[in-house]
């Protein structure tokens, strides 16, 4: 029986990845010229996320900042999810919603890329950091699942959604992942 939801498991994520094949080829290729163009010009890539997505945004900040499958220069990368003390103290002495965005009030510049990861989309926080990007003169790349949530809404023409087309946590996650490690690819192809 148990060996029964296991191929019940492979199944479904095999099918949420054919769909989201599909679905995000094009705009995982558009986030990663962005990602690309920034990069060359002497920007950075900042990331941020909750919970899984936190872990999902420091993968892709040590990949840039070291390497993923090919030797090259180091790029430019922080992940807004790692110093204990920034995100105490801002939750602390201002709101928890403000964890990113005070970060990109002092570290974002025109130029540079928000990576906004939430599996929902219902992250008041990450919101709030796509709206700073905003005024610091970012743009944005989004990953999220469901419909998109007030991640999405906050996003502008400018910005590129990669929405899994899913509305399961651990398929969002699993996709999440994935188009991490395609953007990877596609910048070792790109500035190796």
């Amino acid at each position: 029986m148990d060996a029964d939801r296991v191929i019940s498991e492979f199944a479904e994520s095999l099918e949420a990845n054919r769909r989201a094949a599909k679905a995000l080829a094009g705009p995982i290729a558009e986030a990663a010229g962005l990602m690309i163009a920034s990069l060359k010009a002497g920007g950075k890539v900042l990331s941020c996320g909750n919970g899984g997505s936190a872990a999902d945004a420091q993968h892709f900040a040590s990949e840039l900042l070291n390497r993923f499958e090919a030797e090259r220069a180091s790029l430019a990368a922080v992940a807004l999810t790692t110093d204990a003390s920034t995100l105490t103290s801002i939750a602390n002495d201002r709101d928890y919603r403000e964890v990113f965005s005070r970060q990109l009030s002092g570290l974002g510049r025109p130029g540079d890329i928000l990576l906004a990861i939430s599996t929902s989309g219902a992250s008041p926080n990450v919101a709030a950091a796509v709206d700073a990007a905003h005024r610091a003169g970012m743009r944005v790349v989004a990953l999220t699942g469901r419909d998109g949530g007030q991640v999405s809404e906050a996003l502008e023409e400018n910005d590129v959604e990669l929405r899994v087309p899913h509305s399961r946590t651990a398929r969002i996650q699993e996709m999440h992942l994935l188009t991490i490690h395609c953007l990877c690819r596609l910048l070792d192809d790109a500035l190796t």
